[in-house]
């Protein structure tokens, strides 16, 4: 029943273009392996495999799509396939053959994604709809599509243990977990949103493996080495003895995702906790087989590295890893700290005046080798080159809204006028902007920090979480540490499953947004992201301008004012002037009662510049003397 093939290159199981399905396993430690067939078409059975060069495989004529497999060792226990394609009871339970040429694809004119032009929308499956599939998501699709967003970065879905959780902690890193559905279910997700326009880049945790669950030193320790320490467990080893088929596994897998899910890229996590000291660092290595599988699409790959490390988007021609664009926390840090006047814990070097929105908008990351107070060290490289489209901004994500007692969202923690001024500035800033799900309609579900481990481990993970919330002052004390939601009960995820109806009641945020991104992709100077350069000047203690050059003098303004009415006179600024013979129009506010503001007005008047309090406002040059009536709306 079973021979030997020529797989060489085979990770894991695949269905034959000849009937069977192909087997190949490493376990260079181990004398004998056989893969059980449980169920399904050609089960019961067991099949020998042959070992050569520290892998065992083989074919086997009898399996098909649908049959429940696990291999075993040295004829002893019975383990999943490490690299199963699907785990339809969990990480523990026995792997099922999936066939993914079968998927009828409908995208074959979809030619993938790139920088330029991208909203972000950040989604965990779970929690993105009250039913938490791929299926309840999928029929969100077109609403995302309306509200402008144009790349939907899933949250990890490698499966796990648990019956929820924020997923990265996954243990079989080729199998979407069951939680949300099938396999197939996710291709239909990423079919249809090609369908509707949307791109569909997925969040891969290639730093560590889950603590639960997860059997890969069963199959051979060299997965991991004690020659770094990582923050979440063992380091996974990349450059260490016996390294190559590891590197081999995971650079598998981001190819996998690409090939066989039609992602439109990856979302690499904490970059800074991937130690490779080789020739080709891992990075550089995932990201050029990911371009290889993609073929003729344009893939977006995207890294988050706390040190804030820009050799991940050098080319490689300059030693860098081809990386698209890092998230930047330094945008989100200033933001918050200007939103809501608190400086604790890592938001401590962070002041949130009008310099460092200035800076971060042209320089991207503020810290680029000064010394970083909060680390007592010295943090950041110079980003000179890069470009604007090199880093991802945002004021929320999963992380930062986690990272409060309540989970609340940034709406919630300041004033409404200084979140729209806010948002304003994160949507039409020539980086990448993100939103975090529900922020478009300014959710009031929290997101918290969910984990369902067995009940030590969830002792340890409760203990850790709130360690590292006592950084922040506010929460070092008792009766807010009793107040931190558990992890591990299933209400603290089910207060985080959103409310898409509120989309209608929170129709002025939803206006809010919807109009930026529009005015962002429509209007003829934002929606170059500053490819025509741009400058910016601090106007008093919360005020500043940044002018956003066009062609033919067709500049904008963007105003932003997060303190009181500020009239400017005089106004000995530059970047205020007008292009010569004109004079500047209103053609934006975030005080339109649409948004719920106060109400609109130019702020270049015959009384010099006003210009309102908590608020932002854009401004395009207009004729001399150009009737109100004749003005440009957004």
């Amino acid at each position: 029943m079973g021979m030997v093939a020529n797989l060489t290159s085979l990770i894991g199981a695949e269905m034959l273009k000849e009937g069977g399905a192909a087997f190949r396993v490493w376990a260079p430690h181990r004398e004998r392996a056989q893969v059980i067939l449980e169920s399904g078409p050609g089960a019961p059975a067991e099949v020998e495999l042959q070992l050569e060069d520290g892998f065992f495989s083989a074919t086997v004529a009898g399996a098909a799509e649908g049959t429940l497999y696990r291999f075993r060792l040295n004829g002893e226990s019975l383990y999943a396939d490490p690299a199963s394609r699907f785990q339809p009871h969990g990480p523990d339970g026995p792997s099922e053959l999936i066939d993914a040429r079968k998927f009828p694809w409908t995208d074959a004119e979809w030619d993938g994604v790139q920088p330029p032009g991208q909203v972000i929308y950040e989604l965990h499956v779970g929690t993105f709809t009250e039913e938490g599939t791929w299926e309840s998501a999928r029929r969100e699709l077109p609403e995302l599509a309306k509200a402008g967003i144009s790349v939907v970065e899933i949250m990890p879905i490698a499966d796990f243990p648990g019956r929820f959780g924020w997923g990265y902690d996954g243990v079989h890193l080729f199998a979407p977990t069951w939680l949300y559905g099938r396999p197939d279910d996710m291709r239909r997700f990423v079919d249809d949103a090609h369908r509707v326009g949307i791109g569909v880049i997925l969040d891969v945790v290639y730093n560590h493996v889950g603590p639960e669950g997860n059997h890969l030193k069963e199959f051979s320790p060299d997965y991991f080495t004690d020659a770094y320490r990582n923050e979440w467990g063992e380091a996974i080893n990349f450059d260490g003895p016996n390294s190559g088929p590891v590197r081999e596994y995971f650079i598998a897998n981001a190819a996998y995702w690409i090939r066989d899910f039609h992602l439109d890229g990856l979302r690499l996590d904490a970059t800074q906790q991937i130690f490779d000291k080789s020739g080709e660092h891992i990075v550089a290595a995932l990201v050029k087989a990911a371009h290889e599988a993609a073929g003729a699409r344009k893939i977006f790959m995207v890294a988050e590295n706390e040190p804030q490390d820009t050799r991940l988007v050098r080319p490689p021609s300059a030693n860098g890893y081809g990386v698209d664009a890092l998230w930047n926390d330094d945008f989100h840090h200033s933001a918050m700290v200007a939103m809501t006047g608190r400086n604790e814990a890592y938001y401590t070097d962070y002041l949130g005046r009008p310099q460092e929105f200035i800076s971060a908008v042209k320089h991207g990351y503020l810290f680029q080798g000064q010394r970083y107070k909060w680390q007592k060290q010295r943090r950041g490289t110079p980003t000179r080159g890069l470009t604007p489209l090199h880093f991802v901004n945002y004021i929320q994500n999963h992380d930062q809204v986690a990272n409060s007692t309540a989970g609340l969202r940034a709406h919630m923690l300041t004033s409404p006028g200084r979140y729209r001024a806010m948002t304003a500035l994160l949507l039409l800033a020539p980086g990448t902007p993100m939103l975090f799900q529900g922020e478009e309609f300014a959710s009031s579900k929290p997101f918290y920090y969910f984990a369902d481990h067995n009940p030590e481990l969830a002792k340890v993970v409760q203990k850790g979480r709130s360690e590292f919330l006592s950084q922040f002052r506010s929460m070092a004390n008792k009766e807010t540490y009793e107040a931190l939601p558990d992890p591990g009960n299933p209400n603290t995820f089910q207060k985080c499953k959103l409310d898409s109806s509120e989309r209608e009641r929170h129709a002025h945020s939803y206006n809010l947004h919807k109009d930026l991104i529009r005015l962002r992709r429509q209007d003829a100077v934002f929606c170059t992201q500053g490819r025509n350069g741009l400058d910016g000047a601090v106007l008093a203690d919360e005020a500043f301008v940044l002018r956003f050059f066009g062609e033919d003098c067709e500049d904008r303004l963007l105003i932003v004012n997060l303190g009181r009415d500020l009239l400017l006179d005089p106004a000995p600024e530059p970047l205020l002037a007008p292009p010569d013979g004109r004079q500047w129009n209103l053609l934006w506010s975030s005080e339109d009662i649409r948004y719920g503001g106060t109400g609109s007005y130019s702020p270049d008047t015959e009384e010099n510049w006003r210009i309102p309090g908590h608020a932002a406002v854009v401004v395009a040059p207009a004729p001399l003397d150009a009737p109100l009536e004749d003005r440009t709306d957004a």
